[in-house]
């Protein structure tokens, strides 16, 4: 599968959300998350020990993440006895992700790169992986056979994006509700000249995945818990309690 045509404008306008508007407050929601004991994943910070994105013999693997902001899985996954690096198309989430390095003590390269065109050799690392960074922002038509190109033969692929349930309820402002407001034909990015997100239905992921020489092991719909910490300006736990907002793939890449 290809890209559609005319959908890389979208890189310039999601950096410039990141850096302009986004990164200042990522600080301290930074320094808690590079602080966690135990990785949680999604939304509703649903903990590794439930869901398992780390695989088990992660230590002494290459691992890169994909659209890594502020690059806090990197940290777990250097704590897990990984060698990650990060990669992210933001200036200040790098620079931010910089400064908690030095905080926490922990150091592995970091690259300011666009996830879709990555400036590394074929064939590096055994885990990508990814928490709403290339899984949204970026165009799955294109970071996705990135990742595979990247990934050694029988290299694993884990990404958290939102469901495509939650991109079909979800109102240009405001929070998901009971309705359908958009087709799920066709559904591929959504957002306007500020900020682009991407969604594929399942199939079409399925497909994607696919035709880029992977067999996908697992799909983890994320429910929100009973009580949830909070709720979100685009979606409550409530909501979030009764369908996915968000949603966990597991794939390898065939040997």
């Amino acid at each position: 599968m290809t890209a559609p045509e005319g959908s890389t404008g979208h890189v310039l306008s999601n950096r410039r959300h990141w850096d302009e508007r986004a990164a200042a407050a990522h600080g301290p929601l930074a320094r808690d998350h590079w602080a966690q004991t135990e990785p949680s994943w999604g939304l509703w910070s649903v903990p590794e020990s439930q869901v398992g994105v780390i695989p088990d013999d992660v230590a002494g693997r290459d691992v890169i993440e994909l659209g890594c902001g502020t690059a806090y899985v990197c940290a777990w996954l250097a704590r897990a006895g990984a060698r990650p690096v990060g990669v992210d198309v933001s200036r200040e989430q790098l620079a931010t992700a910089r400064l908690m390095q030095g905080e926490f003590g922990l150091a592995f390269p970091l690259v300011l790169a666009d996830a879709e065109r990555l400036p590394l050799r074929e064939a590096t690392f055994d885990l990508a992986v990814s928490e709403f960074g290339a899984s949204l922002w970026c165009d799955p038509y294109r970071w996705i056979p990135e990742a595979a190109r990247v990934l050694r033969p029988g290299g694993r692929l884990v990404f958290v994006r939102r469901s495509p349930l939650f991109a079909l309820c979800a109102p240009a402002t405001g929070q998901a509700g009971p309705a359908l407001l958009r087709p799920q034909f066709g559904l591929h990015r959504v957002g306007d000249d500020q900020r682009v997100e991407f969604t594929l239905g399942h199939g079409e992921m399925l497909r994607l995945l696919r035709s880029c020489g992977f067999v996908v092991d697992d799909l983890i719909e994320l429910q929100a818990p009973e009580p949830a910490h909070r709720d979100y300006p685009e979606v409550s736990a409530a909501w979030a309690r009764q369908w996915p907002s968000d949603e966990i793939w597991k794939a390898r890449l065939a040997s």
